[in-house]
């Protein structure tokens, strides 16, 4: 391990450790979490989703911040895109168990709100797959979209303030990796299952959890990239 890699531990560790440690802290996250749902959302992917960006960049690259690299646009995009999933979340995992209902199969709703039977698995099993069959696409598309840009402000702060040129990015995206693997492979092999898990868990834990998923996605990529680049 380098010097970096404790200082990116330790800088971790600071800022969780006191909610873990302090039954104060943890009970005021608590209350805040519940009053100020938005503003958490961005606080948690901001953090957590940046911190996994940055994992992967040192497990692929070797180094946690590279030059151009745009730590704070993107944990603001980051933030920003967090509050979006949290509307997600709550539009999907409250509209899919009523229209399973709609279309006949009783009792999603009831399931939901009750401990873990095959009823409450087959529902967030189509939440999920709700969400991530229409919002994501969308989502993961424009996510790229502002990453792009930020590389092209050179990871400066003026990205956020730059208008965006949805034409060009969009135009020069490379659409088959985005099919054939963004589409295609994440989304029915990593993120309908790990939502399925999401969704089985308490409303006021699913956002920490999605948040979460950002970092291990994160490794998976590194990783995935580096045996690519060996083989």
């Amino acid at each position: 391990m380098k010097k970096s890699d404790f200082a990116f531990i330790a800088v971790i560790l600071a800022i969780f450790a006191p909610f873990a440690l302090s039954e104060t802290l943890y009970g005021w996250y608590k209350s805040f979490n519940a009053e100020h749902g938005m503003v958490m959302s961005f606080l948690k992917f901001a953090i957590l989703s940046t911190a996994g960006e940055l994992l992967g960049l040192r497990l692929s690259a070797g180094i946690y911040l590279k030059r151009g690299f745009g730590v704070w646009p993107r944990a603001v995009v980051w933030g920003i895109l967090g509050m979006g999933i949290n509307l997600a979340m709550i539009i999907f995992s409250n509209g899919v168990p009523v229209a399973l209902e709609y279309c006949g199969l009783q009792g999603a709703t009831a399931a939901m709100a009750g401990p873990v039977t095959l009823m409450k698995v087959l529902t967030a099993l189509c939440i999920s797959i709700g969400m991530n069959g229409i919002f994501a696409p969308v989502f993961m598309t424009f996510h790229k979209i502002t990453d792009t840009h930020i590389l092209a402000c050179g990871g400066s702060l003026r990205a956020l303030a730059t208008p965006i040129p949805m034409a060009r990015i969009m135009t020069g995206l490379n659409w088959d990796a985005q099919w054939n693997f963004v589409f295609k492979k994440t989304i029915p092999f990593f993120w309908v299952p790990a939502h399925t898990v999401t969704f089985l868990l308490p409303g006021e834990a699913r956002v920490l959890f999605a948040a979460l998923l950002g970092v291990v996605l994160g490794v998976l990529l590194a990783v995935a990239a580096r045996m690519k680049s060996k083989g």
